[in-house]
């Protein structure tokens, strides 16, 4: 059986990342693929139980070290119980959030030394890396109103100000530059609908 594709969603709060996953899931499947949605951290029982302790309560309840290895510890778990099964099966998976975000959250944003967020990412995820990552787009300023108005529960990275929020934007287009061969820039300023069409765009080359 060919083993399905892996396609990852990044960015910083409020890009639409997620209401844009769920537009390509409804899409693929619509095409006749059988599409697998999850998210991180999160997106198994044992990684749904970390990111409780991750995404909420005060903004200093953790170091950026140790946040760093709660969200290796759920990305194992992910993997392991959820993903590679799914992708060996065939099916294509599409992920809200993979190890990029650790490397922008924790590594560009929280200061962790970039040598240890990649011999943790060898560790854990090895050959299995996304086949595209499509990296959100926008104006920190704008992501942070709309991630504050959605009055969400989880806030804790939310809250960690302007200054941290504007590292994040610069992280993740360093990762899309440094990762030139699976990562493209999707604008994500405009309606749901053009931004949707971008996001198609930039899958359809790897599509059977």
């Amino acid at each position: 059986m060919q083993r399905g594709r892996f396609i990852t969603f990044e960015g910083g709060e409020g890009t639409g990342k997620s209401t844009q996953v769920g537009r390509l899931v409804d899409r693929l499947s619509a095409s006749g693929l059988d599409v697998l949605r999850t998210r991180e951290p999160g997106g198994s029982p044992g990684a749904e139980a970390i990111r409780q302790l991750v995404v909420s309560g005060a903004v200093d309840r953790w170091s950026a070290r140790t946040e760093l290895l709660l969200m290796f510890a759920a990305r194992s778990d992910h993997l392991e119980q959820t993903i590679l099964p799914a992708l060996n099966a065939g099916r294509w998976v599409v992920c809200d959030r993979f190890a990029d975000s650790s490397r922008v959250y924790q590594g560009t944003g929280g200061g962790v030394d970039a040598a240890l967020i990649e011999t943790l990412d060898r560790a854990v995820v090895g050959a299995d890396q996304p086949d595209l990552t499509l990296v959100f787009d926008l104006s920190e300023a704008i992501g942070l109103d709309r991630a504050l108005a959605r009055g969400a529960a989880e806030t804790r990275f939310e809250s960690k100000g302007p200054a941290f929020h504007r590292r994040l934007r610069d992280g993740f287009a360093r990762v899309a530059a440094d990762h030139p061969e699976r990562c493209r820039i999707i604008d994500a300023d405009g309606t749901p609908d053009a931004v949707a069409e971008r996001v198609w765009a930039a899958v359809q080359p790897v599509l059977p």
